[in-house]
């Protein structure tokens, strides 16, 4: 639309008192291309940005007379700023000739008071025009600038979150609120590990996010892969509805996706950015800069975590291959075992802890340790250390020997590497038990109804090479429980371990009768989101009549 041959591009709010006043600007701004709404008082000028506001079309510049029946124009520009949804709006100021510093209301009074420019008419329609177009074009100027510095905030603030996302899980759905946020659009973000495993991350508002089925999980793998192949940098494409699968934004909805891909460093992994078009194929630079700068960031984090859950895998694959599955454990004549092995939660390191129950000449070796660190080299050293005692109880069966051996092995083989372990030596027979603790949490003696006490067994950790006492002797009663746990059990940040120990034994004293019921009660009790792994064993003899 168009007046007098210019394009009517501004609306203007005229509030004057007068309407003499308001006609003279309104002809005046028309004329000049404006539209124009006038209104006679502060009260009516809210009411209209009021009704404006609610249908999404506030006016750009308000054009306001110091002096209205209810309330003068600094006021109703004080109100008008203090409301969130018009602080916007840039307001003018006007007065007739002669009105100056020292006037009442005069915006010189607070320093809130005056607007973003002042006119005193009578002035040229050349003059109005100018200071009009003037105030409104500061005004968006400043508004391209503000939110120019909240699109940076947010994106600051997704980048925080991706720098401290732990898994490759985390780091997607950090990627994906940070792309939702500053497009204020659905988002999906893809993290393609160097195996084809896809991570797919979804804003908070849609955690359910799913691809639709397994085809179109290759369908996106092999996209991904196509894309990506061959690429250094960022690439911003289109993918549209046919290769792009349905469902990814919206359940059951078929989009075009714009894609920001960008592959890690390494070129075994990739990152993609994805939001739908809805058919639109304007392309906005400034959102495209921001999420390329938010794709290569999460590119950056994608890359040591990829290659960390790669190693993690391996190492618990080859921990857990290594320990025997409790129906697998030997048949060992005289004795009931029950074990129990709960890794971390998935977010934590991987650790070495590991447990072992083994026939010797000279009765049942039982073993629970812990590999000092966490890391792949930590469970691999647990793997040497369990095959070591394995080979070493062929020919020895005294525990305080097996514990300086163990230690002499770390030292050749592993310098610089540390570990606990307890090593209880007992003989079904005659229940005799021989007790050696290499920096252990020494075993608990569990007798039922009546108390807990911990063996007074104590020596140093294997790997420092020095010297380990003689094994503490004891003898198993009918109806005694000898529970044997790695510190992940009951060690919590900030609570010293003499303390958690003392938890531990009054929870083994009210435990029910029982191997199982014993490790179940005391897993109930301490074993949840720990941050570290939990072993634990507990045997007894079997002619002892305890079920």
């Amino acid at each position: 639309m168009s007046v007098d041959g210019r394009r009517t591009d501004t609306t203007v709010l005229v509030v004057d008192h007068t309407a003499a006043g308001r006609f003279a600007l309104g002809t005046v701004l028309r004329r000049a291309g404006h539209q124009v709404v006038a209104v006679g008082s502060g009260h009516e000028a809210l009411v209209e940005l009021d009704v404006r506001l609610r249908k999404g079309g506030l006016p750009d510049v308000a054009l306001v007379d110091v002096e209205l029946p209810d309330m003068s124009g600094f006021e109703l520009r004080r109100r008008l700023k203090a409301r969130p949804h018009m602080a916007g709006v840039p307001v003018v100021h006007f007065s007739a000739a002669g009105a100056g510093p020292g006037d009442p209301g005069d915006p010189a009074e607070g320093p809130d008071a005056g607007g973003e420019a002042r006119l005193t008419l009578p002035a040229s329609p050349g003059e109005i025009d100018a200071v009009v177009r003037a105030a409104v074009r500061a005004a968006r100027l400043r508004a391209d600038d503000q939110a120019a510095a909240r699109r940076l905030t947010l994106l600051s603030e997704a980048i925080v979150a991706i720098q401290s996302a732990r898994s490759p899980q985390e780091l997607a759905d950090a990627a994906a609120e940070g792309a939702a946020r500053l497009t204020g659009a659905p988002a999906a973000v893809f993290v393609l590990g160097p195996d084809d495993e896809l991570y797919r991350g979804a804003p908070r508002a849609r955690t359910s996010l799913a691809l639709p089925d397994a085809e179109a999980h290759r369908a996106v793998v092999t996209l991904l892969r196509r894309l990506t192949h061959g690429q250094a940098g960022v690439r911003i494409t289109t993918a549209s509805a046919p290769l792009w699968p349905a469902g990814i934004f919206r359940p059951g909805m078929q989009h075009d996706a714009r894609l920001v891909l960008i592959p890690t460093q390494d070129g075994r992994g990739a990152v993609c950015l994805a939001t739908p078009t809805r058919g639109v194929r304007r392309v906005d630079p400034e959102r495209e800069s921001l999420l390329a700068r938010l794709a290569q960031a999460t590119a950056l984090a994608a890359e040591p975590l990829l290659m960390y859950w790669a190693e993690r895998h391996v190492a618990l694959t080859l921990q857990h291959s290594f320990l025997p599955q409790p129906h697998r454990l030997p048949e060992l004549p005289g004795v009931d075992v029950v074990v129990r092995y709960v890794p971390a939660s998935r977010e934590t390191e991987i650790g070495g802890d590991f447990y072992a129950a083994l026939r010797t000449a000279e009765g049942v070796l039982t073993a629970v340790g812990d590999v000092v660190g966490h890391s792949l080299e930590a469970a691999t050293v647990m793997v040497e250390i369990r095959h070591a005692l394995r080979a070493y109880c062929v020919d020895e069966s005294d525990p305080a020997v097996l514990a300086e051996r163990l230690d002499r092995m770390l030292q050749l083989y592993h310098p610089g590497v540390t570990a606990t372990v307890c090593l209880v030596l007992l003989d079904p027979g005659t229940g005799r038990t021989h007790v050696a603790n290499a920096g252990h949490i020494p075993p608990l003696i569990v007798r039922d109804g009546r108390s807990a006490d911990y063996v007074k067994a104590a020596g140093p950790l294997l790997g420092p090479g020095l010297p380990h006492p003689p094994p503490t002797e004891l003898f198993l009663e009918p109806g005694d429980r000898l529970l044997m746990v790695t510190d992940g059990l009951i060690e919590t940040r900030g609570t010293d371990l003499a303390v958690s120990m003392e938890q531990l034994r009054a929870a083994a004293t009210g435990a029910m009768p029982g191997l199982d019921a014993l490790c179940d009660t005391l897993l109930s009790c301490f074993g949840h989101d720990r941050e570290d792994d939990v072993a634990m064993l507990a045997l007894r003899l079997t002619h002892q009549d305890v079920s």
